[in-house]
């Protein structure tokens, strides 16, 4: 089932629209959060479907983790539950990464037959095959799969660059032709080279020339600065095709986001805003907030006054100071609650200004307040999510 991009509207290469699925539609620019074993940590499911951005967008998709689940508590246990929707309660659709960033986090044996991962919960060995992934994937019912990739630390060598693009062109190909659940469920093809511009279009040339449901660039935001991260981004993405679905994989800060929106990219998925907000530290408008620091032991004002989500409107940074000190669970529910919202707000903002034709100004104002982090601030393997 090829998606497409039904586009509202255009400010140079960005864009903004909407993608149809078999189950349901989102809107472009996307935001995912990641909930690996199938859950938001610190969040239930109903909290993630309350959500609402201060345009009243809500969370439409959510990213979990094929190597996790496929480990615990398996797949076909997840099939025999009903599915990844029915087996997380949740209503929206879903993504599922394949386990490709466990192929850069986890450090497996690689060779033609695929990853050799020790798992992380009991030490036991498996391997993950590109039809192994696709298979675990349709069990899992995910509206969207990835195709099993490898994602190459950086900086590395060019010889090591090659070598992963041609493992992933390989695995993609076998992927694609293992791939049965067609009606209900798209297979994203994921383009690699690190940062080497030729590697990066000959990867993204030969992944179209496959015919995927929609494209992935991966192996970005894993150790490189931004400025070398977005040459090879706006590389990628040149070759794939204008019409369908372009997901730019683990990147979450939001000068990188505002700058690959700018360059035609629709979709996101971070650990950032969960992470961030299970230490304390609340994203807003004005940068990082750390609601742990003592100036705000007496503070009655809420995180963010602007902020529509229910832990502005009803605690103070007092109140969750406290929560953190004294270590309380329900902290870092209420911290992340107020983090996706604002993350939510945040691609809102972005659909907004391409509609208005005003990207400029908000990549401008993004960058006057978030240039010191880096593509590294939202990088981490999904388990930590």
């Amino acid at each position: 089932m090829r998606l497409a991009v039904d586009i509202d509207a255009t400010d140079g290469a960005a864009r903004t629209g909407t993608v149809a699925t078999s189950r349901g539609t989102f809107r472009t620019p996307v935001f995912m959060p990641v909930g690996t074993r199938g859950s938001i940590r610190s969040l239930m499911t109903g909290d993630l479907a309350a959500l609402a951005a201060a345009d009243g967008t809500a969370a439409e998709v959510v990213l979990a983790n094929t190597y996790h689940l496929m480990l615990r508590p398996g797949a076909t246990a997840v099939a025999e539950l009903g599915g990844l929707h029915r087996f997380m309660g949740w209503d929206g659709l879903t993504l599922t990464d394949s386990g490709g960033y466990q192929v850069f986090s986890l450090g497996p044996k690689l060779h033609d037959g695929g990853a050799e991962f020790r798992s992380t919960y009991d030490g036991s060995t498996h391997l993950l095959s590109p039809e192994g992934a696709v298979a675990a994937q349709e069990l899992l019912g995910a509206d969207i799969q990835m195709v099993l990739d490898v994602c190459a630390s950086l900086p590395a060598t060019r010889e090591a660059l090659r070598e992963a693009l041609e493992l992933t062109v390989a695995w993609a190909t076998r992927a694609r032709r293992s791939h049965r659940r067609t009606v209900d469920q798209a297979l994203f093809g994921i383009v690699q080279g690190g940062t080497e511009l030729d590697l990066r279009v000959e990867s993204a040339q030969r992944t179209v020339a496959l015919e995927f449901d929609g494209y992935a660039i991966g192996g970005l935001s894993v150790g490189e600065t931004r400025e070398a991260m977005l040459p090879a981004l706006a590389a990628a993405l040149e070759h794939l095709p204008s019409q369908q679905p372009r997901y730019l994989m683990g990147v979450g800060d939001p000068v990188s986001m505002v700058e690959a929106v700018a360059l035609g990219v629709d979709m996101f998925d971070c650990v950032l805003p969960t992470r961030l907000a299970r230490h304390g530290t609340l994203l807003t408008d004005a940068g990082r907030l750390n609601v742990k620091r003592s100036e705000f032991a007496r503070s009655d004002d809420p995180v963010d006054a602007t902020c529509p989500c229910s832990t502005c409107r009803r605690h103070s940074r007092g109140y969750l100071r406290h929560l953190c000190s004294v270590g309380e669970p329900v902290a870092a529910s209420l911290c992340t609650v107020h983090n996706l919202t604002w993350m939510l707000t945040f691609v809102g903002r972005m659909r907004t200004a391409i509609g208005a034709g005003r990207l400029a100004e908000l990549r401008a104002e993004v960058a006057s307040v978030w240039s010191g982090s880096g593509p590294g601030l939202g990088a981490g393997p999904p388990s930590s999510g």
